[in-house]
């Protein structure tokens, strides 16, 4: 059973900001009251709240079959299928913890989560966008004393020992992988209902360091941030949700899974971003609101442009990467959107966001105010800049590794965002760069020490630094500096062969290489990166070489 790794700074519960209320019964309340209203469209599939409800209820009796016991943790590595919906609210009506992976990670990310949540049950597609995921679990589980049950979404073929299909899953009749309760040596599933204080979700979400860092949220603070959220931008059942971000994301998981059924109102899926597609699909369905990254805002502006028409979305606050913002208000005028920059992370899901009647100098200019009964401040401020502090009722409950709470928290209480930022007149945030060494690309966030303790492995690399550099789209691109052993040689191509066979995700390799004769230092010996990503104008011979451009 996960618990809290630190207490709340406030006593939230009798302040009236955190309810009694479990993520999943919202969706009971739904299927019991508006059973024929839709759900969730993708792809082919339209499910009703009726529809959902039963297919959740199959799920859940199943994964206590398999031997998921309330407080047990389940990965879900999958796409923006309607699966992933129905199996992270069958784990949350399990009393389960819903732990969400996003589909680029590989065995190199994976394993490390793997080994740390120790969870009962892995939740994967058979092949997404080219992949085997099946193969991936097959390697990983022979490594692990005591293997997770694998359930494959979409099977193309027979599965390996201890792999179910969904559909085996869900068939009443299914006894379980032994035919008993459960595997040996482990423990009987409990069907009680979780409590609001409970914890319901572990995300991992990459820092200054090479390993992720598990984040703790009950289901007090996701769902005060949902209802935030509801209430600031005046969300109602008439705004059917749109989500082309990852429903493994804290953005995904939160707008994507859990408050579409907080509004009863329908959450339309899109699995591999495609503008066009997006396009088709907000008007087809009459979307409203939407919340996603700074290169899915980017590609609509770019059809809607093209296409000289409004659209159907009302509302779509942007962030997790740096929202410019002159493409703020060419969204604002040619798609007729109210866009608002917002600011958060896995941490801390929304600390401040524009609201829908702010004008431009806010949305455009600033990331907005905060939000709700939040404390904040800036430490060690200078010109009116410093790092980010914030506490509130949002705020996750400390890491699963505990050790790593004293350097993420001030003595009393408020979270280290990592982040640069002023605070105007209006009280607006305007988030002004980042304490953390962490590459944005587009949404992801990227260790750099972790690429470069890698790449510092190959026998041509003496040293290695590696920076986001600015990209008008994803926000930044991975770039490596290079110095290179005596005689040694490296190019692009083989910096993303030997990554690659690293089985890192391709979304890490960078796709810029510089190899220099030395790399900027402090009198410490500590790489200076403000220099190089400045274009550090090095005296001695560069030898740069990009790659295509990937999205």
């Amino acid at each position: 059973m996960l618990r809290a790794t630190r207490p709340p700074a406030l006593d939230y519960l009798r302040h009236g900001d955190w309810s009694e209320r479990t993520l999943g019964s919202y969706v009971r309340e739904a299927a019991l009251t508006s059973p024929g209203q839709l759900a969730l469209v993708e792809a082919g599939a339209r499910l009703t709240y009726g529809e959902l409800a039963g297919q959740i209820g199959a799920v859940s009796g199943g994964l206590a079959r398999a031997g998921v016991a309330a407080g047990d943790v389940v990965c879900a590595l999958l796409p923006n299928w309607w699966e992933a919906m129905v199996g992270m609210q069958a784990v949350l009506a399990a009393g389960a913890v819903v732990n969400p992976v996003v589909p680029i990670y590989r065995d190199h990310e994976l394993r490390f989560i793997l080994r740390q949540s120790a969870p009962s049950a892995v939740i994967i597609p058979h092949r997404f966008r080219g992949f085997d995921y099946v193969a991936m679990m097959e390697r990983l589980a022979a490594e692990i004393a005591e293997p997770p049950v694998v359930i494959v979404v979409r099977p193309l073929g027979p599965l390996p020992p201890g792999f179910v299909s969904w559909d085996q899953l869900t068939a009443p009749g299914w006894p379980g992988i032994t035919g008993q309760a459960g595997p040996p040596g482990r423990a009987r599933p409990s069907r009680a209902e979780p409590a609001a204080s409970d914890i319901a979700l572990l995300l991992y979400t990459s820092g200054t360091t090479a390993d992720p860092k598990g984040v703790l949220h009950s289901h007090q603070t996701l769902e005060y941030e949902n209802r935030s959220i509801i209430s600031l931008l005046g969300l109602t059942p008439a705004d059917t949700i749109f989500m082309p971000s990852p429903v493994t994301h804290i953005t995904g998981f939160l707008y994507g899974i859990v408050m579409p059924a907080m509004l009863g109102v329908a959450c339309v899926m899109l699995d591999i971003w495609d503008p066009a597609s997006a396009r088709e699909l907000i008007e087809s369905e009459q979307c409203r609101f939407t919340l996603a990254a700074t290169p899915f805002l980017h590609g609509l502006v770019q059809q809607y442009e093209s296409a000289g028409t409004r659209s159907s979305l009302r509302i779509f606050p942007c962030g997790g990467a740096d929202v410019p913002p002159d493409l703020v208000r060419r969204a604002r005028k040619e798609m007729g959107t109210q866009v608002v920059r917002v600011y958060g992370s896995s941490e801390f899901p929304t600390f401040c966001c524009g609201g829908p009647d702010d004008d431009e100098t806010v949305a455009a200019d600033s990331d907005g105010r905060p939000i709700g009964p939040v404390r904040y401040r800036l430490d060690n401020p200078v010109d009116g800049i410093g790092e980010l502090l914030i506490s509130g009722p949002e705020q996750f409950l400390g890491y699963l590794d505990p050790a790593l709470n004293l350097p993420a928290f001030t003595g009393d209480g408020y979270f280290r965002t990592g982040d640069l930022a002023s605070i105007g007149e209006n009280q607006a945030i305007t988030i002004r760069g980042r304490l953390k060494d962490v590459i944005n690309r587009g949404g992801e966030k990227i260790s750099a020490r972790e690429v470069e303790d890698l790449l510092f492995e190959h026998p041509a690399v003496r040293e290695v630094a590696v920076v986001g550099m600015p990209d008008p789209v994803l926000a930044e691109r991975v770039s490596a500096y290079v110095v290179l052993e005596p005689g040694g040689a490296l190019t692009l191509a083989d910096v993303s062969s030997y990554l690659q066979a690293r089985r890192i995700a391709r979304q890490k390799i960078p796709e810029q290489l510089t190899v220099v004769g030395r790399l900027p230092k402090t009198a410490s010996g500590k790489v200076q990166k403000f220099l190089l990503r400045a274009g550090w104008p090095e005296t001695g011979p560069i030898r740069r070489s990009e790659g295509e451009t990937r999205r």
